[in-house]
């Protein structure tokens, strides 16, 4: 249960006065559903108010707060033109312009021959000084009021700063003073105000210093948020790794025969990752390790070989992947070499039903399937096995935690292996994957060839469709891949809509499209067109970003690649390349580029290491953005920047480790504390793992 002491803050934004649903559905797209999401809303920029010249003295372009007299209202002719009011002080004129005005408000806030204060940018009109729809109009007694540094805070689309300001400072009313979960003497020495005075002052900058991430109120703030966050993982960790592991222990004999069939050598890399697995399962405690490995690294078969070491020790394992086209793949893989052990595997996944899935059912209870294939339908409740001990877990960022509980409760002790195609600088390792033990395969395996990468302006896009065409011509297959959109899926889909109508027009029906917005069965059945059918050309969203294995596919667009992250970019371009075939990737740019999108670009042709180009994103962008946090597992921080705050990340992961040390079921008086920091920042799962809690 959430503390007592949170519940105001944990309120809808709807809660607040003047704030409709309407206007709710807006500030929440921004900053999210409840009055705690505006706390963790801070500002991007300042208006410093207290500048108060006369008229004359008031120059174009700056900000002004200025006493005046209202003289005269004049309505203009027809509503296209501005509405005026003309005001004055002993040295001149200032002229108020409204567009789209209303009369009679206009009139009850400036009433002719009373004296107002407004504040607003001063603009120079021919001989004429103006200020458009000033920010504040107030009586003479209130100047106090607007005299202010005001902050500025990220909007969106038919958000104003008023409304938005608005609302905040009433949240702001009502925070409560929260009991001290940081080390005291650690906050003494970072000379940190209490979290209550850190989250107000963040709020109110003086200053363009106190708008820095490395500014005292909001360091404070960014060292909670990664408390928080390595409390949690911790806790999650030792609930996964409190109940005893059972020892694996293989022969060695499935792997060998395996391995002989296969033709190829493994890399170096593989094996010694094969090595530690082992390793873990052979251990009594529980394994939780992470299998990091670029695209294309052989991830599935080092995988496949830690199955067959649990089906050596008499156990069952399962691979489960984030969607039915990544299963089915991992199927085609394992199914051969399952066969050359001698194996039986089950698959399960929304597809399977009737007699294909009672089938499955029943071979994996009786123990007759040794492996088992599928999506998240491996741990409904129906399913059970006859002895399940390992599983693993495809593109873990699909899966939230408590995903990864459920299935390791089907059997007992069940070790997990985690395996990504996303490679994780390693700041953000401890904050997304700091509850694992981690494998990493930095080798390509023989015979993969670059890709050839090239960067064209938007303006060639007649020369792309005709490579496109040469591509067809020669068998080949095309993934043309379509902008992101700030903020709107909406558009993302009409954009990829468009692009889909105009190569229909020149290539017919050999061209499909997938995107977010579609039903699992519609999307495979597009997939499974490109995969072997008559779709050549596949316009998509990201949605093929991860695992999707295509040999056919020689060619990669992506339009408006600047939009793009540096990770996003890496993966999408490993979906091409898995064939015979040379393989080239074009990324088209609209102009004018940003140095951050120019340097982008340029590192995406000179490396395909997935390892150093996750490293220069996190330099490129800070960690907020990367990987697309929205698709991935890493956490989206809205106040710590992992960049910045690296030394706050160690700290916080040390005192974590000190804490549970010291109190493991939070019990004490700062144990509870910490657990209203968990709640605070939304991390319920962890407090559910605690013994007594």
């Amino acid at each position: 249960m959430r503390p007592e002491i949170l519940y105001s803050l944990f309120r809808p934004i709807t809660a607040l006065k003047g704030v409709g649903p309407r206007i709710g559905a807006l500030i929440e797209r921004r900053t999210g559903p409840n009055l705690v999401h505006l706390l963790w809303h801070l500002p991007s920029g300042l208006i410093d108010r207290r500048h108060a010249p006369k008229i004359t003295g008031a120059l174009a372009g700056s900000v002004a707060t200025i006493t005046v007299r209202v003289d005269q209202h004049r309505k203009p002719p027809n509503k296209r033109m501005p509405y005026k009011v003309l005001c004055s002080d002993e040295t001149g004129t200032l002229c108020l312009v409204y567009f789209h005005a209303h009369e009679d408000y206009l009139r009850k806030t400036l009433p002719e021959g009373e004296t107002r204060v407004v504040s607003g940018q001063i603009e120079a009109f021919g001989d004429e000084i103006q200020m458009s729809h000033p920010d504040h109009v107030v009586q003479e007694a209130d100047i106090a009021s607007i005299m202010t540094i005001e902050p500025l805070y990220p909007l969106t689309t038919g958000l104003t700063m008023k409304v938005l300001s608005r609302a905040i400072d009433d949240a702001l009313k009502d925070i409560p003073e929260l009991p001290e979960w940081a080390d005291a003497a650690y906050v003494t020495k970072q000379k940190w105000p209490s979290w209550r005075d850190a989250v107000l002052a963040s709020h109110a900058p003086q200053g363009l210093r106190e708008l820095e991430p490395s500014a005292l109120a909001r360091c404070r703030l960014a060292y909670d948020e990664l408390l928080s966050n390595q409390i949690a993982l911790a806790i999650i960790r030792k609930h996964m790794r409190r109940t005893k592991g059972r020892p694996l222990r293989g022969t060695g004999a499935l792997v060998q025969r395996v391995t002989k069939t296969l033709p190829f050598d493994l890399t170096n890399a593989q094996k010694t990752a094969i090595g530690e697995i082992r390793d873990d399962l052979a251990s009594d405690a529980r394994m939780l390790r992470l299998l990091q490995g670029d695209v294309g690294s052989g991830k599935t078969l080092v995988a496949v070989m830690a199955m067959l070491t649990a089906v050596e020790a008499g156990a069952q394992a399962v691979l489960m992947a984030p969607t039915e086209i990544l299963a089915r793949q991992h199927l085609a893989t394992v199914t051969p070499l399952a066969k050359a052990a001698g194996l039986q595997v089950a698959v399960l996944t929304g597809r399977e039903r009737g007699k294909n899935r009672a089938a499955a059912l029943e071979a994996l209870v009786e123990g007759r399937a040794q492996i088992a294939v599928g999506t998240h339908a491996l741990f409904q409740d129906e399913v059970e096995y006859k002895n399940l001990a390992l599983a693993v877990i495809d593109e873990q960022h699909r899966f939230g935690v408590h995903q990864r509980l459920a299935l390791a409760a089907k059997g007992d002790a069940v070790d997990t292996l985690v395996m990504t195609a996303t490679p994780i600088p390693r700041t953000l390792m401890l904050t997304a994957y700091g509850d694992m033990d981690t494998s990493r395969l930095m080798e390509k395996p023989p015979g993969r060839k670059p890709v050839d990468t090239r960067v064209l302006p938007v303006e060639r896009l007649e020369q792309i469709v005709d490579a496109c065409n040469r591509a067809l011509n020669a068998g080949d297959k095309v993934f043309w891949v379509c902008p992101l959109i700030e903020e709107s899926e909406k558009l993302d889909v009409a954009a990829a809509e468009d692009r889909q109508a105009a190569l229909a027009s020149r290539f017919g029906d050999r061209v499909g499209l997938v995107h977010g917005r579609m039903k699992g069965p519609e999307k495979d059945k597009v997939m499974a067109a490109f995969v072997d059918g008559n779709v050549d050309i596949l316009v998509a969203t990201t949605v093929i970003e991860v695992g999707v294995d295509v040999p056919a596919a020689t060619v990669m667009v992506i339009e408006h690649s600047e939009r793009f992250g540096l990770a996003q970019l890496h993966q999408l371009r490993g979906r091409i390349g898995r064939g015979d075939k040379p393989a080239t990737c074009l990324l088209m740019y609209g102009s004018p580029l940003t140095e951050t999108a120019r340097s982008r670009l340029s590192i995406m042709r000179k490396t395909d290491d997935g390892f150093v180009i996750a490293e220069e994103d996190l330099k490129l962008r800070g960690a907020g953005e990367l990987l697309g946090t929205r698709q991935s597992g890493i956490p989206e921080f809205l106040l710590a920047d992992l960049q910045i705050h690296a030394d706050l990340l160690a700290a916080a992961r040390d005192d974590a480790a000190l804490i549970l040390d010291k109190d493991p079921d939070l019990t004490s008086e700062r144990g509870q504390a910490v657990r209203t920091l968990l709640y605070l920042f939304e991390r319920d799962a962890a407090v559910k793992n605690l013994r007594s809690g």
